[in-house]
Order: C-alpha cells, then structure tokens, then sequence
C-alpha cells in the first residue's frame, strides 16, 4: 500500500466483518467479570485481551505486510511499531475494548475501535457499538457511515453553545477547566458515557454537539476523529491546535476537544481556554 492509498471496497468490508465477529464472540455475554489494574491505572479484563489476540490474528491473515499496535501490548513494542508506521509501514491501531471501566460491571456501553494509519495518518477508521448494534466506519477522503448510511453534520441544525449537549470527562481535565464547567456551565446540558471511541461518533451523529477530554491515547482517537472529520465536523486540543486529516496523529497522550460544526467549536474554544 502506498502513502496515499486506502484500502479496496473488499478490504473494509472484511474488517467490518471481522470487528463484529470478535464482539459477537467476546462481548456480547453481559454481566460483570474481574478485572486488573494496569500501571498507569486503568482497567484490564481477559476480554480486553482475548479481543485483541483475536482482531491481531484476523487483521495478519489479511493483510500479512501491515503493522500492528493495540492497547495490549507493551510500551516497547507499541514504540516499535510506532516507529514502523512512521517509517512508511501501514499500521492498524486498535483498542479491543474501549471503555473497560463500563464493561467490567455490566454497564452497557463501551466500543472496539480500529484504525489503518500510513505514515502516521489515519485512511479508515471503524468504531463498534456491539450493544446497540451501531458499526461506524469512514474512509479518508470519501466519507462516514453509521451501519452503511451516509453521515453528514452539514444535513443537521446548527446549534449554538448555549443549548448544546455536551460530552466532559471531568477526571482528565485541568482542574480550573473542571470547576468552571461544573459551577459555570456554558451549554444546556453534560453527560460523560465512558468510551472516547464512542464520544468521537456521537459527535459524527449530532448526538451531543460539544466534546472535551483532556488525556487521550492514540487507539483512543485514531478511528473516531477520522469519523467525525469525514461526517463534516471539527476538532482541536486545549492549547487550541486544529486537527488536520493531512497531519501525523500523536503518539502521547493528548487533549481533545470537538464539535459538531467550526463555529461552535471556536466558541466552545473560547469558553475552554478562558483564563479565571
């Protein structure tokens, strides 16, 4: 595959098909199951594991020259294929289990995300709600799509800040954002779902037109951004850097903030950059 080159009709659908055959077999039993902790505090569940071993296995056979780097795998060898990707090799960036925290006690909302990335960059993204049967993919350039239907943010009312429904991970914020929100909402309403993968989509759909997170990984946001980018909207970090689809992803954890169209996410800037 070249540096510009996204995969075939065959291809997608083949790894479509092969993220709802590993959710069927690993998510889909409900109920709650031990989980761990891992170094940097976050939860890890056999799941989480057994969805990665089986999206690797199924990704190889299809594509034997890509790259490969999941949550689940350790520091050095996340860097190395870092460094593979950024050398020119296509790499598929996954979380198998997005929302972990969810899973483990039976709350029902959580994600499997995947993303192909040459040379840094994201070209296809697919994000899977298994609990609601809701399959987001886009391709760079060509588009987003929610279970085969076209999204676009240009079909959908533009809202201003102040009856905007937003998403807020409050625990990852720097805490002078945190209290202003809490204690100054600028929007109508806040809710917090537990899966960045999905909180990227549900902006996609005009769900919620406002998101903010303060520390994201990489397989957190790869497959989302590139969704929402192709379905019309439009994102930045706190320091008030815009994403751009032509520019390498970052492989530290990052800020991010999204809206469902440019103005509003300027506005929702301005708010989020404030000084007290």
């Amino acid at each position: 595959m070249s540096q510009d080159t996204s995969l075939n009709r065959d291809d997608r659908q083949a790894v479509l098909d092969l993220v709802r055959r590993a959710a069927r077999t690993h998510l889909l039993d409900g109920g709650t199951q031990p989980a761990d902790r891992k170094a940097d505090g976050s939860w890890v569940t056999d799941t989480d594991h057994a969805m990665q071993a089986d999206l690797r296995a199924g990704l190889a056979e299809r594509f034997p020259e890509h790259g490969f780097l999941g949550e689940e795998m350790s520091v050095a060898e996340q860097e190395e294929a870092w460094r593979e990707c950024l050398d020119g090799r296509p790499t598929w960036v996954v979380d198998p289990l997005d929302g972990t925290s969810n899973f483990r006690v039976g709350f029902p909302v959580f994600s499997v995300t995947v993303a192909l990335l040459v040379g840094g960059k994201s070209v296809f993204g697919v994000v899977l709600d298994p609990c609601r049967d809701e399959c987001f993919h886009a391709a760079r350039g060509e588009g987003a799509w929610l279970n085969g239907e076209p999204l676009s943010l240009d079909d959908e009312p533009k809202q201003a800040l102040e009856s905007s429904l937003a998403t807020v991970d409050f625990k990852r914020l720097p805490a002078e954002i945190a209290t202003r929100l809490a204690c100054e909402p600028p929007y109508a309403s806040q809710r917090s779902i537990g899966s960045v993968a999905l909180d990227w989509c549900w902006v996609a759909t005009h769900r919620v037109q406002v998101y903010v997170h303060g520390k994201q990984k990489l397989w957190d946001y790869a497959a989302g951004q590139l969704i929402l980018h192709e379905a019309g909207g439009a994102s930045a970090d706190l320091d008030g850097e815009i994403d751009y689809l032509d520019r390498p992803l970052e492989p530290l954890p990052r800020s991010a903030v999204a809206a469902t169209h440019v103005e509003l996410l300027e506005d929702w800037m301005d708010v989020l950059r404030a000084k007290a």
